[in-house]
């Protein structure tokens, strides 16, 4: 243990919201250490906190009725004398913090049986829709995603468009509820939130009637089969006054949110301009029989959508929204060879996307994103500014799923280093494809108890649209778009 696991144990046994300046003084707040164990009380649903609040060194710490409930069952009442003992940090404060920590850091099932004194806050019951046993997003994501996070999420049910396929999705994934329509998963009182994990062409149909049911929804990206659809899911969500999430998972990825922070605290100085080279991995020269569609541009899930919409919504989480654009798009590769077979389909949407423009800060921006897997680098970013450089790079082009590295350089430095991504921004997720989306997720239940605006919501995403839109008609006209 260390300083700042005790400092900040102190700090929350103060009754009511309490500024930490005097701590301030002597440790370093930002610290890993400081951060990891805010976020291990504050997961548990044992403190609040108001994010920075007075600056980069401070925060406001609110103690919740089950931070108090436990921390009076640990000490027997004495609160007080705790506090005494623990600005000294005698031995024995020491020793009672340690055994603090330990309680404090149980799962929420051992908290539980912890004497069942301390209750944890009523889990988000989820719905998912498309959760198919053999493949799918649902299975590589959403449900290894909600399963680490059960202190705040249970999969009451789920469905798929058969009995039979349903009726194994409940047996593989452990859940009781398997309806094979998703009437009745939208209907059913079992249910808070309604995930949505289909192919893109059915989001506007199953979306709308979760909705319509009042329930909240978490719509996998894109929202809608184009931005006439999203603008429809949107205005529902707001007439209903629900939360409806987009799955933007980029920008929950601890590196983004690591790299959005860099710019804010001045790391590049002013923003000059950034470029972004990206592989949709997917829309190559072979294709998995089971992502046929993506390559048919009518379905809505084509590589501008998907592989261009996450990291262009990373770039623009982390730099601002885009003022003005131009662009080019082409079918390179006309078709297609379907993996395991001698058939060749045509390719009707397309391989390669150039992007260039102006951000609403001045910033000059381009974006280009090829088909296939590149031999060479599959994902680099990089943002200059006037006091210093940035560079993100990850094996794969589809910024929402594979792990990135940071590099930065600033000042005197003649080159760049890796920049570790501080412990504040990460913690113990599923690895592979469901990290961001367990990431996402937890961003949505705080903003689903708390009214936060943490996650992308479907006013968001259709920003997003937007800009794909405008990207597809500066393409298809020659002419610049202007975005408002």
């Amino acid at each position: 243990m260390c300083l700042s696991d005790f400092a900040i144990l102190e700090a929350l046994l103060h009754k009511g919201p309490q500024p930490v300046r005097e701590l301030a003084r002597r440790i370093d707040l930002t610290s890993g250490s400081m951060t990891t164990a805010i976020d291990r009380l504050e997961t548990r649903h044992l403190v609040t906190r108001a994010d920075h609040a007075i600056d980069r060194r401070a925060w406001v710490i609110h103690l919740t009725p089950k931070g108090e409930a436990l921390i009076t069952k640990v000490f027997g009442g004495h609160v007080d004398a705790m506090e005494r003992a623990m600005r000294g940090l005698s031995k024995t404060a020491r020793a009672t913090l340690t055994d603090l920590l330990k309680r404090l850091g149980t799962t929420a099932e051992e908290q539980l049986d912890a004497g069942g004194e301390v209750k944890d806050a009523k889990r988000i019951r989820v719905g998912i829709i498309g959760a198919n046993p053999d493949r799918g997003w649902a299975a590589q994501a959403h449900i290894p995603a909600l399963k680490s996070l059960l202190h705040d999420f249970e999969i009451t049910a789920l469905s798929t468009s058969r009995r039979e396929s349903a009726d194994a999705a409940g047996k593989s994934f452990g859940v009781r509820l398997a309806f094979d329509n998703h009437h009745d998963l939208v209907n059913s009182d079992a249910v808070d939130v309604v995930a949505v994990t289909v192919n893109v062409p059915y989001h506007l149909e199953l979306t709308m009637a979760a909705l319509e049911a009042g329930k909240a929804v978490y719509c996998e990206w894109p929202l809608g089969n184009g931005l006439n659809e999203a603008e429809t899911l949107a205005a529902l969500a707001k007439k209903k006054g629900v939360l409806a999430v987009a799955g933007l998972q980029a920008r929950s990825a601890p590196s983004v949110a690591y790299v959005r922070d860099l710019i804010t605290q001045g790391y590049v100085g002013e923003v000059l301009s950034t470029t972004l080279i990206g592989s949709g991995m997917g829309w190559g020269p072979t294709v998995e029989p089971y992502n046929e569609y993506l390559n048919d541009k009518k379905n809505g899930a084509t590589m501008l959508s998907i592989a261009v919409g996450h990291a262009a919504d990373a770039l623009c989480y982390c730099l601002g929204e885009v003022r003005e654009l131009s662009a080019t798009m082409a079918i390179r590769r006309k078709s297609f060879s379907l993996a395991g077979t001698d058939e060749r389909k045509p390719m009707t949407t397309e391989d390669q996307v150039g992007v260039s423009g102006l951000l609403e800060s001045g910033a000059a921006f381009s974006i280009h994103y090829r088909g296939g897997v590149s031999r060479g680098t599959n994902l680099l970013w990089e943002i200059n500014g006037t006091e210093g450089d940035l560079q993100l790079t990850a094996a794969g082009g589809q910024a929402q799923i594979f792990e990135i590295t940071v590099h930065g350089g600033k000042g005197a430095q003649f080159s760049l280093e890796v920049l570790p991504v501080a412990e504040q921004y990460q913690w113990s997720p599923p690895q592979g494809p469901s990290t961001n989306v367990a990431l996402a997720y937890a961003r949505f239940a705080r903003d689903y108890r708390e009214g936060t605006h943490l996650c992308p919501t479907f006013d968001d995403a259709v920003k997003r649209h937007r800009m794909l839109n405008a990207i597809e008609t500066a393409a298809a006209t020659g002419q610049r778009q202007t975005l408002r």
